[in-house]
């Protein structure tokens, strides 16, 4: 693991840290990978028995930092030493949703409403505990007026608030915006309550106001000492600052968040996604390593055998970064690695899945190996079912590398393969995919028009998928497109003898993307060829 996962943190005062009190001292002796003792500090008061507080404050800053598997163990645990405890069947209820990432499934949204009627059953010990119990159940569809007198009712379809996640997201939003109107100098009510309105957030609005009043909060708690600690503080900062427009101003949060929960897989990968929008290859690299191992070391543990989802995340980040320094070697390394998982956990998992794609994709196309591209082998999987955006990673691959190596029929054939892949992708929690999955085909599609010498329909197609992809922006679960068509339209125009239209597209790609390898060398060549040509005629 690398050795910044490593470090220990001085912290001034009175801090209770998950069990671990220290007064105006570092806390030394680190623990064996994959003890989860140093998760960070949180205060979460409740009328749970004494005995079972600490690890119910654990179970919190797990939750912080999506942990949700060990934090619903913590919980569930909770609630079996002390009945009484209403609040742990919140926290239950809370781990099922993942509001950054992949809506609930089916399944997970049932096991979330039985938790929310265990909390209803069990009961609240206090006005806050029932309050928060009341806005986890506006999310899993029961109406917000259910268990609060007084609050609004959110709209209902059959199965929950109509709309689906967007809805129930919004739902939700609007419940904790209450709770923290009741609370304001609660920092778990705020801190909550501004994930909410991340996951409610739009990512196509280009003023991000959400995200911004988002961040204005956390700041606001972030910039007090006494808090700086706190792993959803910094966690949801940099998920608040993860846009390119903005990134520089999570760097702080991000390098501070690995070392609040140096053992949690994914408080040692998130710092990398600031450090990604900003080009810091090198950090990207030491902190998705030791997230990758953090991760190998927990599966090992509970799920032998398998790969789990963060530990593929993190490779896709690494395998970004290293292609980004030019050390393919090591970027080699994990696409076999890859290539050798045989199971992962869950199953059939999105983060997983999409990783499981993108990363043998991003491999050979950055590396301009058409032919590579072309016949890259689709592994055998049961989550591809699940979320064919995934295995269109791989066709979007194909495409590109049989138009650009000669092999037109392939192309098409993979093109074809590309729009069932596309008409496929109908559940509704995956619109932001089947929409990338239209850029694709377009750039793809593009290419295909060139090889055939319709350079015009080919330049066409790219503007008008460049500036969709832009639009469209980067998901979370990605380091950045498989291949910025931004990028793709700048070496068209390069191939077309049109330096000058390519560096304005490589500047553009560059802005959104800065310091990839494949836009700073385009950008080079296009200057090259811009110093070479003649001047023009007086």
């Amino acid at each position: 693991m690398a050795t910044t996962a490593r470090c220990s943190i001085a912290l001034a005062g009175l801090v209770s840290c998950l069990g671990l009190t220290v007064q105006g001292a570092p806390i030394t002796g680190a623990p064996a990978l994959g003890d989860l003792r140093k998760v960070g500090a949180v205060d979460f008061p409740t009328s749970c028995a004494a005995e079972v507080r600490v690890d119910f404050a654990r179970a919190v800053a797990l939750l912080h930092s999506f942990f949700y598997e060990e934090a619903r163990r913590l919980f569930t645990e909770v609630a079996r030493r002390d009945p009484g405890c209403g609040i742990a069947h919140w926290g239950v209820a809370m781990t099922w949703v993942h509001p950054l990432w992949s809506p609930p499934s089916d399944d997970e949204l049932k096991l979330g409403q039985e938790a929310v009627a265990a909390a209803r059953t069990t009961g609240a010990g206090s006005a806050r505990e029932r309050e928060l119990i009341t806005a986890i159940a506006a999310y899993y569809g029961e109406p917000a007026g259910a268990g609060a007198a007084g609050a609004a009712a959110v709209g209902q379809g059959c199965h929950g608030p109509s709309g689906g996640h967007p809805a129930r997201a919004r739902a939700y939003a609007d419940a904790m915006e209450r709770v923290h109107q009741r609370y304001p100098r609660d920092v778990e009510a705020t801190a909550f309550y501004a994930l909410a309105l991340l996951g409610a957030a739009s990512p196509v609005d280009p003023t991000l106001a959400t995200q911004l009043a988002a961040a204005s909060l956390l700041e606001d708690l972030w910039k007090r000492r006494r808090n700086r600690n706190h792993p959803g503080l910094a966690h949801y900062l940099i998920h608040a600052y993860d846009y390119p427009s903005v990134a520089a101003r999570g760097l702080d949060a991000a390098k501070s968040y690995a070392a609040i929960a140096p053992w949690v897989p994914h408080a040692l990968h998130m710092p990398s996604h600031i450090f990604t929008r900003l080009g810091m290859w090198d950090e990207s690299i030491r902190t998705n390593l030791a997230s990758a191992e953090a991760s190998r070391d927990y599966a090992a543990r509970f799920h032998p055998g398998a790969a789990a989802f963060e530990e593929l995340h993190a490779m896709d980040y690494l395998v970004y970064a290293y292609l980004q320094i030019g050390d393919e070697a090591r970027a080699r390394q994990i696409v076999d690695q890859v290539a050798s998982v045989k199971q992962t956990h869950p199953a059939n998992d999105f983060v997983a899945a999409y990783a499981v794609g993108a990363i043998p994709a991003r491999y050979a196309l950055e590396r301009h190996a058409w032919r590579e591209a072309a016949t890259l082998p689709v592994p055998v999987a049961s989550f591809w079912a699940h979320f064919p955006f995934a295995e269109a990673h791989l066709e979007f691959a194909h495409a590109l590398g049989r138009a650009r190596s000669g092999d037109l029929p392939g192309a098409r054939q993979a093109l074809d393969r590309l729009q069932q892949l596309r008409d496929a992708t109908t559940d509704p929690r995956h619109r932001y995919f089947a929409r990338h999955l239209d850029v694709q085909r377009q750039a793809a599609s593009a290419w295909v028009a060139r090889a055939e010498g319709n350079d015009a329909r080919a330049l066409e197609l790219l503007r008008q998928a460049a500036d969709a992809e832009d639009a469209l922006g980067k998901h979370p679960v990605s380091p950045g497109a498989i291949f910025p068509v931004r990028e793709l339209l700048g070496e068209l125009l390069l191939d077309l003898g049109r330096p000058a239209e390519a560096r304005v597209a490589y500047e553009a790609s560059l802005k959104i993307y800065p310091g990839r390898r494949t836009g700073l060398r385009g950008l080079a060549r296009s200057q090259a060829l811009l110093a070479q040509a003649p001047p023009a005629a007086p």
